[in-house]
C-alpha cells in the first residue's frame, strides 16, 4: 500500500490550522493510498503549537508527525525539515492556510499513478477550476517569474510559484536544497529540471487566495528574491 506524505509548514496559523487539517483528513485518496501528515512549526509566536497538539489529541486516527524549529528560519527551511522526515512513496507540499484545496490531491496523483509522471505541479492558471480574484500585480509578477524560470529550465510551466507540487519521494529527497524562505519554488524547479529523463506534468487546480488582512505573508521583497534565485540556480550555480 502506498503512502502520500503531506508536508505542512506552519507559522502563526493557530487560528485556522485545524480547518486545513480537517480537509486533509476528509480526503479519500485513490488506490487506497494512506496519508502521513508532517507539520513543521517554524517557531510560531501564536498558539500554533497548542492548536496542533490539541488536534492530534482529538484525532488519533490521522497519522500526524509534528516537528518544530526553535528559531524562525523561513518557509523553505520548514519544507526542508518536512521533506527530510517524509517516509511516504509520494510527497506533496500543503500550505497551512486555506488557499489550496486538499480535495484535489487525487488530480495531482493521477499522472504519477498512471505511470506518466515523476513530478506534478498544480497550476492556478489552467483549467476551469474556481479562482478567487485578488491582486493584479501579483498575477503579473507570478507570470513574469514563471516566464523567466522557463527561459532557463526550458520547461513550459504556467505556474512555477504554485504551492502544490507533488514528487516521488526519491526525487525530492535526492535534491540538495538551500533556500530558507520563498526561494524554494524557483530553486526546486531549477534542480528538478536538470534531473536526467525526469517527467514533469502540470494539472489545473483551484485557488482560494487570502488578502494580507487574512494572513497572506509573501511580499514584493520575496519577488525580487525569487528573481535572484532563478538566476542563481539556473545560471550561476548549476
Amino acid at each position: 500500500m502506498s503512502t502520500l506524505s503531506i508536508v505542512i509548514p506552519a507559522y502563526n496559523e493557530g487560528r485556522t490550522i485545524h480547518l486545513i487539517l480537517d480537509r486533509v483528513k476528509a480526503v479519500s485518496l485513490r488506490n487506497n493510498i494512506t496519508k502521513e501528515v508532517i507539520i513543521v512549526n517554524d517557531c510560531s509566536k501564536d498558539n500554533t503549537e497548542e492548536a496542533i497538539q490539541a488536534y492530534m489529541g482529538n484525532n488519533p486516527d490521522l497519522n500526524i508527525q509534528y516537528f518544530k524549529h526553535e528559531v524562525n528560519q523561513g518557509k523553505g527551511a520548514a519544507l526542508h525539515t518536512g521533506i527530510q522526515k517524509a517516509t511516504g512513496d509520494f510527497v506533496i507540499i500543503q500550505d497551512a492556510d486555506l488557499e489550496y484545496d486538499p480535495n484535489e490531491y487525487n488530480i495531482l496523483l493521477q499522472p504519477i499513478l498512471d505511470g506518466f509522471a515523476d513530478v506534478v505541479y498544480g497550476s492556478r492558471f489552467m483549467g476551469g477550476n474556481p479562482h478567487r480574484i485578488l491582486f493584479f500585480w501579483h498575477s503579473i509578477g507570478n507570470k513574469m517569474l514563471t516566464f523567466l524560470s522557463n527561459m532557463f529550465t526550458n520547461l513550459n510551466l504556467t505556474d512555477m510559484e504554485t504551492c502544490y507540487k507533488l514528487f516521488r519521494r526519491e526525487v525530492i529527497q535526492g535534491l540538495q536544497l538551500n533556500e530558507k524562505r520563498f526561494g524554494f519554488e524557483p530553486e526546486v524547479t531549477a534542480k528538478v529540471s536538470r534531473i536526467p529523463k525526469i517527467r514533469i506534468y502540470e494539472v489545473g487546480i483551484s485557488y482560494y487566495g487570502r488578502t494580507y488582512e487574512e494572513g497572506k505573508k509573501i511580499g514584493w521583497k520575496d519577488g525580487f528574491r525569487a528573481i535572484w534565485c532563478i538566476l542563481k540556480y539556473n545560471f550561476f550555480s548549476k
